[in-house]
This record gives structure tokens, sequence and C-alpha cells, in this order.
């Protein structure tokens, strides 16, 4: 299992994410626009019509910092923005479909679900939720790492 942070900017996430870059070196490992969506996709939870005008903006970017893995995303302005404090989730990737499933209904009791876990277009099992102390989760399982998490 891995723990990764992910930060969450009001539309400047490409700037801080190139500030990052400049520091602590590497390449982008993942970076996705909004405009990238699938227009097929309905997945619930998953950004719906994003303005035109922010198509262009991060829907997921992320860098390698030594073992970390530092995500981002720019929350859309059809959306609750993000306040200082409140811009940080802890990233969790599993091992299997299973551990997602009980990982994410520990974290849920007592919590709120913003998304459930579900397959999404990129590929993996996700959902996101806020537990009871109001620390904000992503649970991630990809397939194709199946069992390749435990390095933690």
């Amino acid at each position: 299992m891995v723990v990764n942070p992910y930060v969450n900017f009001n539309g400047n996430t490409e700037e801080v994410f190139n500030f990052y870059k400049s520091i602590f070196g590497g390449e982008f490992a993942f970076l996705q626009r909004y405009k990238d969506i699938p227009k097929e996709d309905n997945t619930e939870g998953c950004v719906d019509e994003v303005p035109d005008a922010e198509g262009n903006k991060i829907m997921h970017i992320s860098l390698n910092i030594g073992s970390t893995m530092l995500m981002g995303t720019d929350v859309p302005s059809n959306m609750e923005q993000v306040k200082s404090g409140t811009n940080l989730s802890l990233c969790i990737s599993v091992d299997s479909r299973a551990d997602a499933d009980r990982i994410f209904a520990g974290l849920a009791e007592g919590g709120k679900a913003q998304m459930p876990l579900q397959d999404m277009f990129w590929g993996d099992y996700y959902g996101m939720l806020t537990d009871k102390y109001a620390v904000q989760w992503m649970i991630s399982f990809n397939p194709a790492n199946d069992g390749k998490n435990d390095k933690a």
C-alpha cells in the first residue's frame, strides 16, 4: 500500500507544479487536462460540465519526488473552491478491490463520501471521501498494478 499527498488548487496547478519541478527536478509522471475527459464518461461524481474556458486546466498531474508522488488538480469554478488548509487529500493506492472496499467503508463510517468507489475512465477503481475527522481521502486500485503497491 502506498500513501501520497494530493493537493487541490483554484486554477494555478500548472504554475505550482512547474515551480515544484524546478526545485525537485524530474518530469511529470502524468498530466491530463479537463478537455481530455472522454465525453461519454458518466461516472457518478466525476466533474460534470467543466466550463469550456477551463478545458485547459489540470484534471490530474503527478510529479515524483524521491519515493513519493505529489499529485494535484485544478478545482473547476463550478465546484466549491478550496481554502488554505482544506486543499490537501491523502491518496491511498491499494493492492486489491477488496482492500479498496474495506478501507473506503471504514473511513466513510461517520464521514461523507463525495464520490463512491467505481470503475473510472482512466482504468482505476476509485472513490473520494471525507472521514469523520474532516480528513480528505482518495482510495484507488489499479488492476494493472495488482499486488505491486506493497512497498510501504
